[in-house]
């Protein structure tokens, strides 16, 4: 992957390539989670109806919300009849809907420990490998761990037996909750799997994190889970 596939893949803006059939060819993380909330097809008529009429770059301004998705502008652009790409501009938001009286109310628990336990049971009886990778900076942080256990277990039960399951934990550098003028920092899991996910459970693990305070995003292979860094 070059320099600028790698600065594609981690742009908070969703960016998709179409072929002109309306096929993707490719696309990063943040359009994954995106089609979460709507279809490819309906951002393929984005993009051709925002087109410029010979080969080139458009950048259109127009407000567009799909689902907790909200973008202020569109740019569209094509060099060849056969391909077609799409970014879409996320409106800032430093004040993401975390409940986090939801964490407050319980003790400071290890989250790396959460997440092994819950890697551990899954691993039983199970060909899934699993690799991890985590800022090792994070404090013990305020969670109900009976409901993050049992919906970070749903998480992981949600890829398939024999997938290679990537773990990710990361501080969201620049984002954060602000509660009674008070702002604390968020961080962010996210489980992926390149075989993709099944997503029976969704309603469940939705369910579960609302009962600890999490955001959750679902994408094709990929789920994020979202939390207030409350300690």
């Amino acid at each position: 992957m070059s320099f600028y596939e790698r600065m594609i893949e981690a742009d908070y803006n969703p960016f998709i390539l179409f072929s002109q059939s309306g096929k993707i060819i490719s696309l990063n993380k943040s359009a994954q989670f995106l089609l979460g909330s709507t279809s490819a097809a309906e951002i393929f008529e984005y993009a051709i109806a925002h087109a410029t009429t010979s080969f080139g770059f458009k950048t259109t301004h127009l407000d567009i919300t799909f689902g907790r998705f909200t973008f202020f502008a569109i740019n569209v652009g094509y060099e060849n009849e056969d391909e077609i790409g799409i970014v879409l501009y996320r409106v800032p938001t430093s004040e993401p809907k975390i409940n986090s009286s939801l964490q407050n109310q319980h003790k400071p628990v290890n989250i790396y420990s959460l997440i092994d336990l819950c890697v551990s049971t899954t691993t039983i009886g199970s060909k899934r490998i699993f690799t991890r990778n985590f800022d090792p900076t994070l404090p013990d942080i305020r969670i109900n761990t009976d409901m993050f256990i049992k919906m970070f277990s749903l998480v992981l039960n949600a890829s398939y037996d024999d997938a290679s399951v990537d773990i990710k934990l990361a501080l969201k550098i620049g984002e954060y909750l602000k509660v009674e003028e008070k702002k604390y920092s968020l961080f962010a899991i996210e489980v992926s799997s390149k075989n993709g996910l099944n997503l029976e459970q969704k309603h469940k693990i939705e369910e579960y994190a609302t009962q600890f305070g999490a955001q959750i995003e679902f994408a094709v292979n990929a789920i994020n889970i979202d939390l207030a860094i409350i300690t």
